[in-house]
């Protein structure tokens, strides 16, 4: 019998600035730029993977940070089978921003899976371990610290979100 195969569509929501292009950029093509570039609209990036037995198919839509654009990020949300929710541990402000990213993208989507990402793992944090997981618990999502520059746990993130989805109902 041939694999199972899967499309599945994952948004990547967060403030401006947190590490969602980078990271991206690093799971799909393996390579970071620390040159910041405002990404507009969405940028779709597709990444063929293994999860089990099933070829999977992940279309990653990164999603502009700027929160002035609620609207069209709501039309970006429809038919999502999961997110990734990303803050920046040096600047505390983006972890508090994340609950009205989750609000307007479950609203949208559903109680579809959600796993927070706390990036920039490598530089020095703002944010601690303990405050970090509380928050996570509090909105109902597992967290990974990732570093897009190091790669740390980038693979993880994205692999751990796919496995989710196909358990999802």
């Amino acid at each position: 019998m041939p694999p199972k195969r899967y499309i599945l569509k994952i948004c990547l929501l967060g403030d401006g600035a947190v590490g969602k292009t980078s990271l991206v950029r690093r799971y799909v093509f393996d390579v970071f730029n620390d040159k910041y570039l405002t990404s507009f609209g969405t940028k779709v990036s597709k990444k063929s993977v293994e999860i089990g037995d099933a070829k999977v198919d992940l279309m990653i839509w990164d999603i502009l940070g700027q929160k002035t654009y609620e609207t069209l990020h709501q039309a970006y949300y429809r038919g999502a089978a999961g997110a990734l929710v990303v803050c920046d541990l040096t600047r505390p402000e983006t972890m508090e921003s994340l609950v009205g990213w989750l609000v307007s993208f479950r609203q949208v989507a559903g109680g579809v899976p959600v796993l927070l990402l706390a990036n920039k793992a490598d530089l020095d944090r703002k944010i601690d371990a303990e405050r970090l997981e509380e928050f996570g618990r509090s909105q109902g999502c597992d967290l990974l610290e990732t570093s897009a520059k190091t790669g740390q746990n980038v693979e993880e993130a994205f692999l751990n979100l796919g496995g989710r989805l196909l358990e999802a109902p």
